[in-house]
């Protein structure tokens, strides 16, 4: 439960490693506050104005002149800041004590020790002044004090000086973490560039030790597979070469030999030869040194499309105009081509469909044929797999197909799946990405 609130980012995941330990400081830091310096600051300052008003009250008690007791106000609201006054003949209403927060319960406990008579607060709580009313036996005294003697400034200091260095230790973790983030970052993009066909020449290692490590280990095995891929394709090409020319020395022969028994068998012999020595060596190949760049896929489809009709398959596109995506444009159309003849084997009607659906093109190639088996379409893909199994061209290919097919849009960073058609037969789904 507690991993599906957690950030999924490392940038997220750094400064919550962050911004937990400094929230934890912040809030014992808070708490000793509150329990030592603020419970100390707020009780010496209620009991010092409690002080002053019981000095008020009990200058009353002992002065009954009444210019003395005008001296006295006078003194209580020049040296004090007490503003009193005298309601003689009052009487307090049985209203009891108005308490709100702890400040205010502080400061009547404070007059309870020093005013040994009935008294009643008011604070209000908008208001900037304290009222207190103070039953002797003349009537009631009335003062009223400043509210800001009741209360330390140093309250607003506390908790402006732990927000404003909150905010700038997570403002400082935040661009440090991000700058530690972006490497890393480069490296994902990279890696998922290359995992898609697409070269990443400006790449070089940036960031921590352990980052540049990672970074230095991808550029080695990128040149690894790279040089592999470039020597696999030499060899192909010079194999190649070698298996072909004697084919064409037989053949040569072959045709200059007279009209004997079994001439046409060999002949035939030999031109499936060739056709299976360029599955394997397309299959062997992949997708050879050539270069992604944006290409026009509608122009591929449709050109596949045109070539397919025009060697008698009846096949349906609906491209809409000018969708561009990074492709290998030759071994693209080399795999849509594999799949559209595979379906045109099978069936008797072909549809093509393509759509840009976000950051994906999809390409669905539907047939009305018999299908595949649910537990063999995997299989399918597998090279030289057949589910007919036989090597009879006849009745198929040498199953290569579908894995070459496969093979050159995974190397594009996409996928290619089968699934029911709609139209009863076979669907062939590709997605690249953009």
């Amino acid at each position: 439960m507690i991993k599906q609130f957690l950030p999924r980012s490392l940038f997220g995941r750094s400064i919550l490693i962050i911004v937990t330990p400094l929230i934890l400081v912040q809030l014992v830091s808070a708490y000793v506050f509150y329990e030592n310096h603020w419970d100390t600051v707020s009780w010496r300052m209620a009991r010092d104005l409690a002080g002053d008003m019981a000095v008020v009250v009990d200058s009353f008690r002992d002065v009954h002149d009444p210019e003395q007791r005008q001296w006295i106000l006078d003194q209580a609201q020049g040296r004090m800041g007490i503003q009193a006054s005298l309601i003689e003949g009052g009487i307090l209403p049985r209203q009891g004590l108005t308490q709100g927060n702890h400040l205010e319960r502080t400061f009547a406990q404070a007059l309870e020790n020093h005013i040994r008579k009935p008294f009643r607060v008011d604070t209000g709580p908008r208001s900037s002044r304290v009222l207190v009313d103070v039953q002797i036996p003349e009537g009631v005294i009335s003062m009223d004090a400043s509210r800001k003697r009741l209360f330390s400034s140093t309250t607003y200091v506390f908790v402006l000086w732990m927000a404003g260095t909150s905010m700038l230790l997570l403002g400082v973790a935040s661009i440090f973490m991000r700058n530690q983030v972006r490497p890393v970052l480069r490296l994902a993009q990279a890696a998922e560039a290359f995992g898609k066909g697409r070269d990443v020449p400006r790449f070089k290692p940036q960031g921590a030790a352990e980052v540049r490590q990672a970074a230095a280990a991808f550029i080695a095995m990128r040149h690894r597979i790279l040089r592999q891929v470039q020597q696999r394709t030499a060899l192909l090409s010079g194999v190649s070469h070698d298996l072909r020319t004697p084919l064409t020395r037989m053949k040569l022969q072959l045709e200059m030999m007279s009209a004997e028994d079994g001439i046409d068998s060999l002949k035939r012999d030999i031109t499936e030869m060739e056709r299976m020595l360029d599955a394997y060596l397309a299959f062997a190949r992949g997708e050879g040194t050539e270069h992604v760049a944006p290409a026009d896929v509608s122009a591929i489809l449709d050109d596949v499309a045109e070539k397919a009709r025009h060697n008698g398959a009846r096949v349906e596109l609906h491209v809409p105009p000018a969708i561009k995506a990074p492709v290998r444009p030759i071994a693209f159309q080399r795999a849509i081509t594999n799949l559209v003849e595979n379906a045109t084997r099978y069936a008797s009607h072909v549809w093509v469909l393509a759509e840009r659906r976000r950051d994906v093109v999809e390409v669905l190639i539907d047939d009305d044929g018999p299908g595949i088996p649910s537990d063999a379409r995997e299989d399918v893909f597998r090279p030289f797999y057949r589910i007919e199994g036989s090597r009879n061209p006849s009745t198929g290919g040498v199953g290569l197909g579908l894995t070459i097919a496969r093979d050159v849009i995974r190397g594009h960073g996409g996928d290619v799946t089968l699934t029911d058609s709609p139209h009863g037969g076979l669907r062939a789904r590709v997605w690249l990405p953009l």
